[in-house]
C-alpha cells in the first residue's frame, strides 16, 4: 500500500467512527420519496415554461457556451439575464456565473487585497470560507450575527479598505442576518457589505426578490450574490453591483475569468424561472406556509426562509434518523461536522411549494415518530 492510500484509508476509518462518512446516492428521474432535501424551493426545475426554454437554448445555442466568457463565451443570453436579475433586484448591473459558489470566490478573491480586512460571520456559507482563504486580506471571523463585533473589528482596523461578509438568509440555521444594522455599521466605517442571497431569492423579501432589496439597502457600497440553481430551479450564479466593481471582477476574477461561459440551457431557464416567480407570486407564500408547517411538526422554531433545520444530538444519531426516514419514505439533509460551523450535527429539511397538503401530513407524521424515538433533550438545549 502506498503512502496516499495508507493516509486515504485512515482518513476513511476516522470518518466512518466518527458519522462522518459520506457517499454519493444516484436518484431516478421521479423517485419515489418525499423530497426535503432539495432546494428547488419554487418547484421551477420541472415548470413547463423553463424546461421549453432550456430545451429551446439547447437546439439554439448548442449544449455548452464554448469558451470562457472573455473569449467567445459570453453569449446574448447572458447579457439579457444579466439585464433581467438587475432591474429586478434593483442593482446597476449583473455578471454571470458558472455557479453560486464563483459567484462568491469572485467576488471575494477579486475584492479583498493586501489593503482590505475581511470580515466575516461564523456561520457563511462555505464557498465565502474559501473566498476567505484565497484572498489576499486579513480575515476576521466574528460571532453569529454579532453586529457589535463587526462594529468592533471595523473600527480598529489597519487596512485602508474593509469587506464584510454575511448571508440573508442562513443555509444552516434558516435565520436572518441584521442586515439594515450591518449596512448602516458599513456606511459608517466606510466598508463594503456582500451579502449572499442564495437562501433568500424566490423566498424572502416582497414577491421574493430576496431581503436587500425589501429592506432597502441597495446601493453603493454593497454587493449581491445569488445562485440559479435553487429557487430558480437552474444552475448558475452572479454578482450584482455597481458597474466599477462588475468592470473590476471581469478584469480581475480568476474563478469567472478562466471558467466557461454558463451553459445556454441554464442561463435560458434561470430567466424563464425568474418569469414564472414574478408571474405566480403564489409560490412564495405556499412555501413559506409549507416551511412554518415543517417547523410545528418538528416542534422548532420557524426560520426567515425556506430551511428548517432541526438539531440533533450527534452525528451518528443524526444519520441514524436520516435512515429511519428513508425507509418512510421520506428524503432529508443531514447536516454533520465539518459541514456546520456550530459543530451541531442537524437533520435539515428544504421546504418547497408543490408539497401537497397529504405529502405535508405524509412527513409530519414520519417526523414526529422518528424525532420521538431520538433523544434530542441534549441538543435542542444547545
Amino acid at each position: 500500500m502506498s503512502a496516499l492510500e495508507g493516509w486515504l484509508a485512515e482518513r476513511s476509518a476516522a470518518r466512518a467512527e466518527s458519522g462522518t462518512q459520506r457517499e454519493l446516492v444516484a436518484r431516478d428521474p421521479d423517485p419515489d420519496v418525499v423530497d426535503l432535501a432539495g432546494n428547488d424551493y419554487l418547484g421551477l426545475s420541472r415548470h413547463p415554461d423553463v424546461t421549453a426554454a432550456a430545451a429551446d437554448a439547447t437546439l439554439r445555442w448548442g449544449a455548452g457556451a464554448g469558451s470562457s466568457r472573455l473569449v467567445s463565451g459570453t453569449l446574448r443570453l447572458h447579457e439579457s439575464l444579466e439585464q433581467r436579475l438587475g432591474e429586478l433586484l434593483g442593482h446597476e448591473v449583473a455578471l454571470v456565473t458558472s455557479t453560486g459558489y464563483h459567484a462568491n470566490l469572485a467576488a471575494v478573491t477579486a475584492l479583498a487585497d493586501e489593503g482590505t480586512l475581511v470580515v466575516s460571520d461564523a456561520h457563511v456559507h462555505a464557498s465565502l470560507v474559501d473566498g476567505c482563504r484565497l484572498a489576499r486580506g486579513a480575515v476576521v471571523v466574528v460571532p453569529h450575527r454579532d453586529v457589535a463585533a463587526v462594529d468592533d473589528a471595523l473600527r480598529t482596523r489597519s487596512q485602508p479598505r474593509a469587506m464584510v461578509l454575511t448571508e440573508s438568509v442562513f443555509s444552516v440555521l434558516g435565520d436572518a442576518a441584521p442586515l439594515i444594522d450591518l449596512a448602516r455599521t458599513c456606511r459608517r466605517h466606510d466598508a463594503t457589505l456582500l451579502v449572499d442571497e442564495a437562501h433568500a431569492l424566490g423566498v424572502a423579501g416582497r414577491a421574493g426578490l430576496g431581503l436587500v432589496a425589501d429592506l432597502g439597502i441597495v446601493g453603493p457600497g454593497v454587493v449581491v450574490t445569488v445562485t440559479l440553481s435553487k429557487a430558480l430551479g437552474s444552475q448558475g450564479g452572479a454578482v450584482l453591483a455597481s458597474r466599477a466593481v462588475v468592470d473590476h471582477l471581469v478584469n480581475t476574477a480568476r474563478p469567472f475569468i478562466f471558467d466557461t461561459g454558463l451553459a445556454p440551457p441554464a442561463t435560458a431557464a434561470a430567466q424563464a424561472a425568474l418569469d414564472v416567480l414574478l408571474a405566480e407570486p403564489e409560490r412564495v407564500g405556499r412555501v413559506r406556509r409549507r416551511a412554518g408547517q415543517l417547523a410545528v411538526a418538528c416542534e422548532v422554531a420557524a426560520t426567515a426562509g425556506a430551511i428548517v433545520p432541526v438539531p440533533m444530538p450527534s452525528a451518528a444519531a443524526a444519520v441514524a434518523a436520516q435512515r429511519q426516514l428513508r425507509e418512510q419514505g421520506l428524503l432529508v439533509g443531514c447536516f454533520r461536522p465539518p459541514s456546520v460551523p456550530d459543530r451541531v450535527s442537524r437533520l435539515r429539511l428544504t421546504a418547497n411549494a408543490t408539497l401537497t397538503e397529504a405529502a405535508v401530513a405524509h412527513a409530519t407524521q414520519a417526523l414526529q415518530r422518528t424525532l420521538a424515538s431520538t433523544d434530542l433533550e441534549t441538543s435542542r438545549s444547545r
